[in-house]
């Protein structure tokens, strides 16, 4: 593929996978599928950027960084319609309340929350929260919310090159099994992204990622036979507390 090819996909590609990935109003665009695959994870560092200026204009109003913290959190469930938020509490309460594949399945296709699912919810918001308190207190939040905001979304990718999907429906069934070498490509652009403005704390950020995504990867192959939408966004949740965690690690 020539740098000129590379480039003529590279706008349709990067609209296609903010309008899977968030909110923001676009311009008209087709959608490209998995094959965007590899570009979200620089979706996910736009979405960053955007949470740490929001951060930033609390921190200048004279907020104290609890409160900034929530803020983030906030804008980002609004950037994203909480979507990866959804899935999260959809994962618990299927792996963890049905008996068997069928009534786990069903269970996640219901919109009502059960007690995994807010316990899922309150848990990880929790601990993304307390690692971020610290974060913003340290003063290097734009590196570390755009470093994590693109390496917590290069999981799904992965994750729907490797699996099968377990419906047959739904978001995820439709927009298709990247290539691996697609989703390895986001992976690459994630992890040098992280590296960068980062530096050596990438390497935990990394290792949370893949442990946590390993983990659930295997509970999902094990519990439903594959992964859904709902799984993908749970792979974000996770990923996104082990790598702030990691940072908070480094702030303290």
């Amino acid at each position: 593929m020539t740098a000129r090819d590379i480039m003529a996909r590279f706008m349709p590609d990067l609209l296609s996978a903010a309008a899977l990935l968030s909110r923001l109003p676009l311009p008209n665009h087709e959608p490209r599928g998995a094959a965007s695959a590899w570009a979200w994870p620089l979706v996910g560092a736009i979405l960053g950027a955007l949470a740490a200026l929001a951060a930033s204009l609390c921190l200048m109003l004279g907020l104290t960084p609890g409160v900034t913290a929530a803020a983030t959190l906030t804008t980002l469930a609004c950037l994203t319609g909480g979507l990866h938020e959804d899935g999260l509490s959809d994962t618990a309460d299927g792996l963890f309340g049905g008996w068997n594949r069928e009534r786990r399945l069903e269970i996640m296709k219901d919109s009502r929350v059960g007690s995994y699912g807010v316990l899922a919810l309150l848990l990880v918001t929790l601990a993304r929260w307390s690692a971020l308190t610290t974060i913003l207190a340290s003063g290097h939040h734009w590196a570390a919310l755009i470093a994590v905001g693109a390496l917590s979304r290069a999981p799904m990718a992965l994750m729907m090159a490797h699996l099968p999907n377990a419906r047959g429906s739904g978001l995820s069934h439709s927009t298709g099994a990247p290539d691996p070498a697609i989703a390895a490509a986001g992976a690459a652009i994630a992890a040098l992204i992280a590296l960068v403005l980062t530096g050596r704390t990438a390497i935990a950020m990394l290792i949370g990622t893949a442990l946590t995504a390993a983990l659930l990867a295997r509970t999902a192959q094990r519990r439903i036979g594959g992964q859904t939408g709902d799984i993908l966004g749970a792979s974000q949740q996770l990923a996104e507390a082990a790598c702030l965690a990691a940072l908070a690690a480094a702030a303290a």
